[in-house]
């Protein structure tokens, strides 16, 4: 009886890793195209990209995709200091003292090296009021070292005030950043004059005259902005049009007779024969408007150790897509672990 009693309680323990290594699990970007998934503006700060377009720049990356940090993040440069993940936000670092994180990007922390204006001080419809920031893993043999190795970026940020959680970083909202996504940001490096080869290269349909007219010298910082925010709108937008509405029926004209079909009927009764106004894409729809508060974060805020559970539903599992794929990984793990569990105890043992 002791030994089935302990067997069920490996099983219990191992059920639990298990379920643990599941829910820690980063969502990842990986390219732009990863970066318009996001909904910059609104759950999301959009100065998160100025800053991310700022460290993408401040880095150096070799050959080899190993990052180095140009900075000393002990020293407080650009809004940098330790941080101790203390509400569990990201992986325990590995043993021992050559692995610490950092966070990046306070702009009220005082410094001898501050970020630059266009981060620090940008247009009113991207300031971020001091909320997000960027989280890197550091490898560091002596402390102090300049060009220290990073191995893990992260962009994140604090809880609005208005959802009641305090000061921690939000999990929902933390999102790990790979060196592909960072190469590709750093061809949208300060004075380089090649608007017109990035736009192709990505595919947008941005008017070079009118970013230059509205950022001047930060022109390819506009453009990266506008890639990634307005032409996603602006693509919204379009697929909201009416006539690229689906029938709200749900009807194909496939699955109807053909007989019933509109070019069977009488040209003087089909729909381009009766009057505007009583066509059904004029009638008008209500569209609740949408925004959002956020107020500045101090420094302090940044350092206040906060152990309660925090909410880990990711945003992108909301589909029942990625519910299901979500599901059926967290199955399997499960399944394979107990089965092992059961093999050793039932037959080696046995």
């Amino acid at each position: 009886m002791m030994k089935i009693s302990g067997r069920v309680t490996w099983c219990c323990v191992a059920l639990l890793l298990a379920l643990t290594s599941v829910s820690a699990v980063q969502k990842t970007l990986r390219s732009i195209n990863g970066l318009k998934k996001i909904n910059f503006g609104q759950s999301v700060p959009k100065h998160s990209l100025l800053l991310l377009h700022w460290f993408a720049n401040e880095i150096d990356i070799d050959n080899n995709d190993i990052i180095q940090l140009t900075f000393d993040p002990n020293s407080g440069d650009y809004g940098s200091h330790h941080y101790g993940n203390y509400e569990d936000l990201l992986n325990p670092l590995p043993r021992g003292n050559q692995y610490h994180y950092y966070t990046i990007g306070n702009l009220h922390q005082g410094t001898s090296n501050p970020l630059p204006a266009y981060v620090a001080h940008p247009q009113r419809e991207y300031e971020g009021e001091n909320r997000d920031r960027i989280i890197v893993r550091v490898r560091e043999q002596n402390r102090g070292q300049v060009y220290q190795t990073i191995d893990e970026v992260y962009i994140t940020q604090h809880y609005d005030t208005s959802e009641n959680q305090g000061t921690p970083y939000d999990p929902d909202h933390t999102y790990s950043i790979t060196t592909n996504l960072l190469r590709q940001i750093r061809e949208f490096a300060l004075g380089q004059n090649q608007l017109s080869y990035l736009r192709n290269r990505y595919g947008s349909s941005a008017d070079d005259v009118q970013i230059i007219n509205t950022w001047g010298q930060f022109a390819c910082v506009g453009l990266l902005l506008y890639i990634v925010i307005q032409e996603k709108q602006s693509s919204k937008q379009q697929n909201n049009r009416p006539e690229n509405r689906r029938n709200p029926s749900n009807k194909r004209e496939h699955n109807v007779p053909r007989n019933e079909r509109e070019h069977n009927v009488p040209r003087n009764e089909r729909e381009h024969n009766v009057p505007r106004n009583e066509r059904e894409h004029n009638v008008p729809r209500n569209v609740p408007n949408q925004s959002f508060v956020v107020v500045n974060m101090g420094d302090y805020e940044d350092r206040v150790a906060s152990r309660r559970p925090v909410n880990t539903e990711s945003d992108c599992c909301k589909t029942y897509k990625c519910c299901l794929i979500s599901g059926f990984c967290c199955f399997a793990c499960i399944t394979l672990i107990v089965s092992g569990i059961i093999f050793y105890f039932f037959v080696i043992k046995k």
